[in-house]
């Protein structure tokens, strides 16, 4: 299961956030979100989980924790395609309409001097 954990202190390492997850269970991967330009986290992360009862687990005790001085928001993951590229989506290739003569736009000629 894919865990989103929130408000985490910008300090936090990944080794100190699969530290915490993992007591409650096995720790696929635990990645914190970095700014490329800055190279600070950006004070969220994502934790995989292969058991999504010891996920489930996590998130109930992880969820509003203080952990560090900080409120954690820990909840299921859901994915955003908001920034993908639609690539099963085939561009429709041109097709002329029947009834009318067509001609390709080559502009108004205005300014144009002969």
């Amino acid at each position: 299961m894919d865990i989103y954990v929130g408000s985490i202190p910008f300090k936090w390492k990944d080794a100190r956030l699969k530290e915490i997850f993992e007591v409650y269970g096995e720790v696929t991967s635990a990645k914190i979100v970095i700014d490329k330009i800055t190279r600070q986290n950006k004070g969220f992360a994502f934790v995989q989980m292969p058991n999504d009862a010891e996920a489930q687990l996590a998130i109930e005790s992880l969820n509003g924790a203080e952990i560090d001085e900080r409120k954690i928001v820990v909840n299921e993951s859901i994915p955003n395609n908001a920034g993908s590229l639609d690539k099963d989506k085939k561009k429709k290739p041109f097709v002329k309409p029947e009834n009318k003569e067509w001609k390709p736009f080559r502009g108004n000629n205005k300014g144009r001097r002969d």
